[in-house]
């Protein structure tokens, strides 16, 4: 059984499920995926960024396997840091990989809300709350300002604080969210009511289990419990273009997972989706 085109939401996984470069992965995932999570990353060691070539070839597989490409902007981004100078690299950055990527069939572009290396923005005191949201607003004005990628095609996810922070920067741009329902059931924070505030304005949702500690592991590892309140929502909240992203890392995992998401869709089907 395949999980491809059985959901009503486009059913994805990361680019880095087998032990290779990108193009390899999409080929193995091109018949299994509606979506697929390029995880794209530049620094002076080592960079993945695909060649032209490579963009080409991704696009086409693109069209010959009605795939689209969920884009993760890059992690080491600090668009609330209090320096402009390093918001202003931020940006460009992100507006570097937004052109590489241009010519994909796109599903979103997912971003994190960071305010330094390291940077704890839970132990932030009012004042410094403050402004880390001002330095949001500064950093998104001139994203938006520097490509035509429309406002709602960037989604903000939510990671290791409580998402109210930030809210008020996604809903003043029109923004998106990437509800990360791993990262609520990792950090603790209440799914249930996450889904219910936010899941109207997710088009993407990243999903993963936790194993000794970590996330990002196999749904088999994510309670049970919360998988099936979300599919319970889903169910009451179709969106064809809404992404369901297994962020996962490994073939092991990828195929555990499908294993368990396989048990939804004869219920998907009785339900028709």
């Amino acid at each position: 059984m395949t999980c491809k085109q059985q959901f009503p939401f486009r059913f994805g996984t990361s680019s880095y499920i087998i032990p290779a470069d990108i193009i390899p992965n999409v080929e193995f995932l091109k018949d299994k995926v509606d979506d697929i999570e390029l995880v794209l990353f530049e620094s002076d060691e080592f960079s993945n960024l695909p060649s032209p070539a490579d963009m080409q070839k991704l696009a086409e597989l693109a069209e010959e396997n009605e795939l689209t490409y969920s884009v993760h902007l890059p992690l080491d981004v600090y668009l609330g840091h209090p320096d402009r100078l390093e918001r202003e690299r931020s940006v460009e950055k992100c507006l570097r990989i937004i052109e590489l990527t241009r010519d994909l069939p796109k599903s979103a572009c997912v971003m994190h809300f960071e305010a330094g290396p390291g940077v704890d923005i839970n132990g932030f005191s009012a004042d410094e709350n403050r402004l880390f949201t001002e330095s949001l607003r500064d950093s998104i004005a001139m994203l938006l300002q520097g490509t035509a990628v429309p406002a709602s095609e960037f989604c903000v996810e939510n990671l290791n604080y409580p998402f109210e922070l930030v809210w008020p920067v996604v809903e003043e741009f029109g923004l998106s969210v990437t509800l990360d329902v791993g990262h609520l059931e990792f950090y603790g924070f209440p799914t249930a009511d996450y889904l219910k505030r936010y899941l109207q304005y997710a088009k993407v949702l990243h999903v993963h289990g936790t194993l000794d500690g970590k996330d990002h592991n196999s749904l088999s590892y994510l309670k049970p419990e919360a998988l099936e309140l979300l599919m319970g929502e889903l169910a009451l909240q179709p969106l064809a273009s809404r992404v369901f992203t297994m962020e996962i890392f490994s073939h092991e995992d990828f195929d555990s997972s499908c294993r368990v998401m396989e048990r939804f869709v004869a219920v998907a089907r009785e339900n028709e989706f």
